[in-house]
Formats: C-alpha cells, sequence, structure tokens
C-alpha cells in the first residue's frame, strides 16, 4: 500500500474519484489520505475467493438473510476512512444492485499480504470495530493457516483467539464455517 497524493479527501469525493479509475486499480481512504492498494499475487486471490465462497456455502446452509460479498464493495468506517475488505457479510434488508459502500457488515475478513500486514492488524482493526454493527474481524495468515479472529462480546468488549485450523463459530450471524488450508507456495500471498 502507498499514499498515492497529498490531497486529503471525504469519503464522498474518494467514492466518486475511485469510481473513474481505471478497471483493475484499488484504492482506501485512511482518515482523508488516498492509498493505492498493490496488485494481488494468485494465491492471495485463490485463498479470498475460497474464503467469500465458504462464507457464503454457510450463510445459504443457515438460510439467514445475509449477504456474502467478495472484495469490490467498500466499507466506509467514517466520513474520512474507506476500505476495501477481502470479503465480508452483511445481513438485513438487500442493498440496491447500485451499492458500492456498505456501512454495517457483521462479519469482515482480510488476509494478510506483505503490503498490508501492518494496517490489517492495526489501523483497520481498531477503525473497523467503530462500526458498531461488526461482531466479527477475521484475519486470516496464509503463511500457516492461522486465523486470527477478533470479536465484540455482548457487553461490547473485543476478545481475540487464534485459530490454528478446523471450524469458526460466528454467532451472530449463526453459521460456522472451515476457511481455506495455508497457502500451497508456503504464504507468498
Amino acid at each position: 500500500m502507498s499514499r498515492t497524493t497529498d490531497q486529503r479527501m471525504t469519503a464522498e469525493a474518494f467514492i466518486a474519484w475511485a469510481m473513474e479509475q481505471p478497471d483493475g486499480t484499488h484504492y482506501e481512504l485512511a482518515d482523508g489520505e488516498v492509498i493505492a492498494v498493490s496488485p494481488e499475487r494468485s494465491d492471495h486471490a485463490l485463498i479470498k475467493f475460497a474464503i467469500a465462497r465458504r462464507l457464503a456455502e454457510a450463510v445459504e446452509a443457515a438460510a439467514l438473510p445475509c449477504t456474502v460479498y467478495p472484495d469490490g464493495v467498500v466499507v466506509q468506517v467514517d466520513d474520512h476512512t474507506v476500505y476495501e475488505p477481502d470479503a465480508l457479510i452483511r445481513c438485513g434488508e438487500k442493498l440496491p444492485p447500485d451499492a458500492v459502500r456498505i456501512h454495517d457488515p457483521m462479519v469482515i475478513v482480510e488476509v494478510l499480504s506483505p503490503s498490508t500486514r501492518g494496517v490489517d492488524t492495526g489501523n483497520k482493526l481498531a477503525d473497523y470495530f467503530r462500526l458498531p454493527s461488526l461482531m466479527h474481524y477475521l484475519i486470516v495468515r496464509p503463511a500457516d493457516g492461522r486465523v486470527i479472529h477478533h470479536a465484540r462480546d455482548a457487553e461490547g468488549g473485543i476478545g481475540t483467539r487464534i485459530h490454528a485450523g478446523g471450524a469458526i463459530t460466528l454467532d451472530p450471524p449463526g453459521i460456522t464455517v472451515t476457511l481455506p488450508a495455508p497457502a500451497s507456495s508456503g504464504g507468498a500471498a
């Protein structure tokens, strides 16, 4: 991830600007600062796809009124912070077909990569949990298959568990999912 401009933007201005950028380019807005997101390695893209697929299968099996989104839609944290997570679950009424942002995700997943490791485990962790709707933030470590699961409890506290494999229960919304095994290339995601 790298800073792209000295100009600071609001979320509204950023989303309008980002929609005009060439296909295949991705950006995020961190406290008003536009950040370019690096292209992904093959393993990273495949892990993201597998996670979104497994989340969607679990939501469908539980017949929940939730939608799983792969990367592409953005989560607006506030008027100056917009991130594009690797996958998310949003529950409730379906969004309009032309929606590009989500304000109320219940589950967010980020897959670590060398360029995002610090942001995903630092600023994004703190920022995502500013959203009252967020109940689970999963950080997937492709190198060893571990999943760091941050969960909001009934009192609003955030607890952390590290999963070394097996099923992870996300309640709410009320699903159990097994995430992909480590990348075959030894984690160069």
